[in-house]
């Protein structure tokens, strides 16, 4: 009655058994860390990655024994090109992060009034494509990394993806329901290279390719199914994901977006998840550096030894004396959308120590997450009264403590790190029998902690010292993808 998960991160992937009663099982782990020839270039090895995929995924089955089914969760529009009929990539892949297509997404902007941003796959399969110019379209794949595992997995049997994956590709319609003719035309991506498109729970075919040949069940993106590992499977529940960055999703409900730019408040429309042709829309909040900057504690100031002493320090004091860090190391998302923004430390004086500015980096990482909540709440109208987090930071009690007293919500910790392994077996499950419907999924939800909050943070404050940090680099700060 298990369910084997395949779930790949932008440094690495994870192998792992989903259990009925919602535990994993046969965890491993093997980094796999993207190449960067120079700044701005983000490659990796698709046969490794692949090749990886099946080791683990074997090794783990070899643990647990047959699986009912299989779930592939993966970081969303990372891009690859390969031969129909050999299988084999004409090409690296391109991560999410790589930005050799910026000029291309603001020709877009300026020529057809396209936003587009050089994260998306859009862009990335045009400049793969023209590595090939003299292929038929008919005989390349187009995919992201759901799909590149699919086809292996399969063993070149289906050329799929689903929804969650597709709709941040900015190749298909709003509303994700099918590719969009005129933006795969503009950026020479041919429909007929273009893999199927699925729901997210469902059945996509066979892994031939692993013992048993098991179905695979769900493909989904890695927030969304983040958000379904942590109960998150009607309007109402917020997730936020803390790791090198930060992710908000939240379910909004079944009224599709008309269109794919971003909402008033600067979340980004998304699909939560489909299945039996029933979409769930949502909304996603992004903030650009998280854990980012417990690393530059680290690494480049040497205030801390290690991530989980950020904690110690911080505790050391109960306030930080009026000192303030805005966390815009790489710019700010949502809401403010201002990539020449930078991080900010106002409130010095004589008296400032070590334990000040590391909380006042804690704390400025929670209001970002407040104003990630915020700007859900206005954009959905929805009431968002408690914020579940996983990731690394969830497991700072000084961080978790300063996130319920910014946004002054209560705050609910994952009982795994990682949820995005959990909903992708959630998923698998769904389809396979594992669990009945979606109230089964919800009941899934135990908190290893619950945090109330205590004292208020100057919120007043907080607006302005944002106001300080933001077009410190002009150019930068007019750019809007």
């Amino acid at each position: 009655m298990s369910i084997l998960v395949i779930d790949v991160g932008t440094s690495g992937l994870r192998a792992a058994v989903v259990r009925p009663d919602a535990s994993m099982d046969h965890v491993l782990y093997r980094a796999l860390a993207p190449s960067t020839p120079f700044p701005g270039l983000v490659e990796f090895d698709p046969r490794a990655l692949a090749d990886a995929a099946l080791e683990l995924a074997d090794a783990v089955l070899r643990r647990s024994g047959p699986v009912l089914g299989v779930g592939i969760a993966n970081q969303r529009a990372s891009t690859i090109v390969w031969d129909r009929a050999t299988g084999e990539p004409i090409g690296p892949g391109l991560g999410w992060q790589d930005l050799r297509t910026v000029m291309e997404c603001i020709t877009l902007g300026h020529e057809h009034g396209i936003k587009m941003a050089p994260n998306q796959t859009a862009t990335k399969a045009q400049w793969l494509l023209r590595s090939v110019p003299h292929r038929r379209p008919e005989a390349l794949c187009v995919g992201t990394i759901d799909t590149w595992l699919a086809w292996v997995l399969s063993r070149g049997e289906v050329h799929v993806t689903d929804r969650t994956n597709a709709g941040v590709t900015g190749l298909c319609l709003p509303d994700a329901s099918a590719w969009d003719p005129r933006i795969a035309e503009l950026v020479g991506v041919p429909l007929e290279s273009l893999p199927q498109l699925l729901d997210t729970s469902g059945t996509f075919g066979n892994a031939h390719a692993l013992p048993g040949a098991p179905p695979i069940a769900a493909l989904v993106g890695d927030q969304q199914s983040s958000l379904v590992g942590q109960g998150g499977v009607r309007p109402g529940v917020v997730k936020i994901t803390f790791g090198t960055g930060g992710m908000l999703d939240v379910v909004s409900g079944t009224t599709p977006p008309t269109k794919a730019e971003r909402n008033p408040r600067g979340t980004i429309p998304t699909v939560a998840w489909s299945r039996h042709g029933s979409t769930m829309y949502g909304v996603e909040g992004v903030m650009l550096s998280a854990g980012t900057n417990i690393e530059w504690l680290r690494d480049d100031l040497g205030l801390i030894e290690t991530a989980a002493q950020s904690h110690d320090v911080a505790s050391q004091c109960d306030d930080t004396e009026g000192a303030v860090f805005v966390p815009a190391l790489l710019g700010l998302g949502t809401p403010h959308w201002d990539y020449g923004a930078r991080g900010t430390l106002l409130g010095i004086t004589r008296g400032t120590r070590r334990e000040h500015v590391v909380r006042a980096v804690l704390e400025g990482i929670a209001h970002r997450g407040a104003d990630l909540v915020e700007a859900a709440e206005a954009d959905t109208g929805l009431d968002l009264p408690v914020i579940r987090i996983d990731g690394g930071m969830s497991q700072n009690p000084t961080f978790v403590q300063a996130l319920a007293d910014a946004a002054q919500r209560r705050v609910e910790v994952s009982p795994v790190l990682e949820a995005t392994t959990l909903g992708a077996g959630l998923l698998a499950g769904l389809e396979t029998g594992v669990w009945g419907g979606l109230d089964d999924l919800a009941a899934t939800w135990r908190p290893a902690e619950v945090t109330e909050p205590r004292r208020d943070l100057d919120r007043s404050r907080w607006a302005r010292a944002v106001d300080r940090s933001r077009t410190w680099i002009p150019d930068l700060s007019a750019l809007d993808f």
